[in-house]
């Protein structure tokens, strides 16, 4: 990755883009800011505010860097969850293979702060998109990228509009299998079969393994989930024994988001010996932050024994204020739509800090009902924490993913509420 690239985003000047920073900051730099060490509810920064936790984050890194090495697993964290180069770049100073794409978009940006290996998993048949990716590969050869392909009309569309790039290099694709009901992906061996050979016809795309993603199977459960891996690790072997991938040097075997990780390192770790070395890739993203809802739920930890170092943990807040208790039962908070994740579930109150002293209390009886586009409805309970109008509540959000792409700058916060440094995104 192009540290020089990720060191100039400290060099960016603040200004009203940026909510939550202090309005006083304007016009000095991100690294700046973080070098004064201000204190998150004494420095001027403004609610709502989405923060993280530095050692949250740091605790979070270094459990999947061990988890995947104790598991010989690659990993190429999905940068869809934060894109966030400074992310990115701890991901990848923690033994990270690369970083996964969902667009092409999405790869333009890490492509703009260097990073060398994307994983872009979906088909990509947007004839402008192929058309960059033919030139990214063409102007360096240190660059690495491997995308889907699931139909043979794909097949057709990449190598046409490859062809007429110009293309220098094949590009590298593995089938996605996919399910009955689920995304994307081919549905049975012998349509896989039939794409391997359209691609093995073709002089711009080169067969390089097989990929997917467990967590859209319907009603999945561990029983369905490694039926479905046992499928896609039988479809490597087969077509592996067929000689689709003559010639590697290694195959690429691929799949795992945040909920089902553990049942990929069990499956991954059965495969036999292949004609080339297998590149078994885990793709979590989540894990980066973790959060308290869906994934709290989900993780694999909760069926797994407690890693060397501990499980993961919620590294996000959406610190908010009480603007109003017009009943005893019932408190606004400035925080809403705009600014939390709601889709897989609503914000949870966890932590109230005092306006008239600043002390903290933990929350209890306090539950967000529902969300308008500026402000959180909160039901009180009579044993509730207490609330007044000017306290601040920290708020822990269920699904990382639509938090991130809301704030296109956030604090990273110490133990002790001071701002360490800011973290840039590109939504």
């Amino acid at each position: 990755m192009a540290a020089d690239a990720v060191a100039r985003l400290a060099d960016e000047r603040l200004d009203h883009r940026f909510k939550g920073l202090p309005p006083d900051a304007d016009g000095t730099t991100a690294g700046e800011l973080a070098a004064e060490r201000r204190s998150l509810f004494t420095g001027g920064f403004t609610t709502p505010v989405l923060t993280l936790s530095a050692e949250a984050l740091d605790h979070n890194l270094a459990v999947m860097e061990r988890y995947a090495g104790e598991h010989d697993l690659a990993f190429a964290p999905h940068g869809k969850t934060t894109m966030a180069p400074q992310l990115f770049a701890r991901q990848l100073e923690r033994g990270a293979w690369g970083i996964t794409a969902a667009t092409p978009a999405q790869a333009r940006v890490y492509r703009a702060f260097g990073v060398s290996r994307i994983f872009l998993a979906n088909e990509v048949v947007d004839a402008a998109a192929l058309r960059w990716l033919a030139g990214e590969l063409a102007a360096d050869p240190d660059f690495r990228l491997v995308t889907y392909v699931d139909s043979l009309r794909g097949v057709e569309l990449m190598d046409a509009a490859l062809t007429a790039a110009g293309t220098t290099r094949p590009l590298d694709v593995v089938l996605e299998l996919g399910s009955d009901g689920a995304r994307t992906g081919l549905r049975t061996e012998a349509a896989c079969e039939a794409v391997a050979a359209a691609v093995a016809a073709t002089d711009t795309l080169r067969l390089v393994g097989v990929a997917g993603y467990e967590a859209e199977i319907p009603d999945a459960d561990g029983a369905t989930v490694r039926a479905w891996l046992h499928r896609l690790t039988g479809l490597a072997v087969a077509l592996d024994k067929a000689g689709r991938f003559a010639g590697l040097d290694e195959i690429v075997v691929s799949a795992g988001g945040s909920s089902w990780f553990d049942a990929v390192a069990e499956v991954f770790a059965e495969l036999p010996q292949l004609s080339a070395p297998v590149l078994k890739l885990l793709r979590s993203g989540a894990y980066v932050t973790h959060d308290d809802g869906q994934y709290r739920t989900k993780t694999p930890f909760n069926r797994l024994p407690e890693p060397t170092g501990g499980a993961l943990r919620p590294a996000l807040h959406v610190w908010t204020q009480v603007v109003s208790r017009p009943e005893a039962g019932r408190a606004y908070l400035n925080a809403g739509k705009r600014d939390v994740s709601y889709d897989l579930g609503l914000p949870e109150p966890q932590l109230v800090r005092s306006a008239r002293d600043g002390s903290l209390r933990v929350a209890q009886g306090l539950t967000v009902l529902r969300l308008a586009d500026q402000h959180a409805f909160v039901e009180v309970a009579p044993d509730a924490t207490p609330l007044e109008v000017g306290d601040w509540v920290a708020l822990g959000i269920s699904h990382p993913c639509t938090v991130f792409e809301k704030w296109p700058m956030i604090p990273v916060v110490e133990e002790d509420g001071t701002v360490s440094a800011l973290v840039r995104t590109f939504f």
